[in-house]
Formats: structure tokens, C-alpha cells, sequence
């Protein structure tokens, strides 16, 4: 399967749904190439933005289901060329 990178932009309302991120981001590690977050204490909010590598069907799944977790918004965007070796 063709192999893209892209980053993935990842919003939590409140730090309550932080596990069940965590636990979605882990099953799919293999994609992550890097991660930062950051927990935005003042307004209540958390940001993680995400580098990775992965099939379409593989990133679509991670997005999709961090997007089905409640107070969670994610926007991906990934590179248009396919990755080659």
C-alpha cells in the first residue's frame, strides 16, 4: 500500500477525554512519528499536534476515531505525493 505523511491537529475541550485520546493514540503508535502536546490550563483546553506516516485507510482510521471521542475536534492534512524509498 501506497504510504503518505501528513500531520494530524488534535483539540480537547477539557481534559477529560484526555485518556480515551491517549488510549487511541497508542493503538495506533505505529503511524506516530513525533508528537507534541500541549495542556492550555488557562481556557480549560488541550492541543496535540501529531507527525504521521501511514496508508490513507491507516490515518483515516486514527482520525476517525479520535473524532467520535465527545469535546474532540480533528483536522488532518496530508502531503499529496506518495512516499517512495
Amino acid at each position: 500500500m501506497e504510504e503518505r505523511i501528513g500531520i494530524v491537529g488534535i483539540l480537547l475541550d477539557s481534559n477529560e477525554f484526555a485518556a480515551q485520546v491517549n488510549d487511541v493514540l497508542h493503538a495506533h503508535s505505529s503511524l506516530i512519528l513525533g508528537r507534541m502536546g500541549l495542556p492550555y490550563r488557562e481556557y480549560g483546553v488541550s492541543v496535540i499536534s501529531l507527525i504521521v506516516k501511514g496508508t490513507t485507510d491507516e490515518i483515516s482510521s486514527l482520525t476517525g476515531q479520535l473524532g467520535q471521542i465527545a469535546g474532540v475536534n480533528v483536522k488532518s492534512a496530508m502531503h499529496k505525493e506518495v512516499l517512495s524509498k
